[in-house]
């Protein structure tokens, strides 16, 4: 990783925000100068753990805080668009959680306004910038496995029934599909590209958000992908991707800092193993430093947005999302029912 740094602001102190922070570590020249909590006694202790000068009590003051270059929005789902365009409208950069949004339409205002302010967004997908994934995409470039035929990915965690845990919360887009379906959707996003048809199945948890929802993409020329998630049962966390000249098998979990292999179909095996100082990182880092890395990366040289991982590409993931949503019914509060029709023409 080229070191390129940045004053980060964090918006949000939850777990992922803590995540960030002690990844953020593994990058000397990155630094955690502010954060911003809805109560002073959160961004206070936010602060104390990562000695973090600037403590605000308030998202607003935050984004407008003058030492921050960039705004990593680590809020929950609903909150997302609405902090993003705060810190762009403040001429911030911004890494924004996965799911990026609520829906297609909340990812095109973020692309729109981050164009136009001439920042960078980027959603907060670390998958798409680890080692073994930059390797993997090399691999299909040069048609290692040939033409991609099948992608299969699962995402399963098992969570205890517990209406006060956010990911079986309505009101803070609960559900598998928004925090863990995303990871599968957008591996076949990055082998296969945007879907030309969806079919998904779902059946709810207790409190009504999805708990365990499978999809079927199909793409011009035949090809499938096979994705599931699930909040009921921990699942083996694979990927694969098989072509007419190969097959690439990721281990567990595909979606962190992991090594693969590449069986071509004359029986030759390849082997990637990412290196072990890496997948330890410092101070118990598991990889979210590579997204803060892209969008440095990004600001350094002078890009719009990460090739990696263009602001189209985050929009058509997330057309995709709204259709698997318009078809398995799942409505947040205050939502109008999805209107998935866009992804289709």
């Amino acid at each position: 990783m080229a070191e390129h740094g940045l004053r980060w602001g964090v918006l949000g102190t939850g777990g992922i925000a803590t995540a960030f922070a002690t990844d953020l570590a593994n990058l000397p020249s990155h630094r955690v100068v502010a954060v911003g909590s809805r109560t002073a006694a959160g961004a206070q202790a936010f602060g104390d753990r990562f000695d973090v000068p600037h403590r605000h009590a308030s998202h607003a003051a935050l984004v407008e805080d003058p030492d921050v270059d960039a705004v990593y929005v680590a809020t929950p789902h609903p909150a997302h668009a609405q902090g993003a365009l705060a810190a762009i409208a403040a001429g911030k950069h911004v890494l924004v959680e996965k799911a990026f949004t609520m829906d297609a339409g909340q990812a095109r205002a973020i692309a729109d306004a981050a164009r136009s302010a001439g920042v960078v967004a980027l959603e907060a997908m670390w998958t798409r910038f680890l080692p073994h994934t930059l390797r993997i995409r090399e691999l299909l470039g040069e048609g290692a496995v040939g033409d991609v035929r099948t992608v299969v990915a699962d995402h399963g965690q098992w969570f205890a029934k517990d209406t006060a845990h956010r990911l079986f919360d309505p009101a803070l887009g609960g559900g598998a599909l928004l925090d863990l379906g995303i990871y599968p959707l957008s591996w076949a996003s990055m082998v296969l590209g945007t879907p030309s048809r969806v079919t998904a199945v779902s059946d709810p948890a207790f409190t009504g958000v999805d708990a365990q929802t499978s999809v079927v993409l199909q793409y011009p020329g035949g090809a499938h992908a096979v994705l599931t998630s699930t909040l009921e049962s921990f699942t083996p966390r694979r990927a694969w991707i098989a072509g007419t000249e190969g097959v690439i098998e990721v281990d567990p979990t595909f979606y962190a800092l992991t090594s693969f292999m590449l069986t071509r179909r004359d029986g030759h095996v390849e082997r990637f193993e990412t290196p072990a100082d890496v997948v330890a990182g410092r101070g118990g880092g598991k990889g979210l430093r590579f997204e803060a890395a892209e969008l440095a990366r990004c600001v350094a040289e002078g890009l719009p947005e990460s090739p990696h991982l263009p602001l189209d590409e985050t929009v058509a993931i997330m057309q995709t999302m709204d259709e698997i949503r318009r078809q398995i019914g799942l409505v947040y509060p205050g939502e109008e029912p999805v209107d998935g029709g866009s992804l289709l023409g």
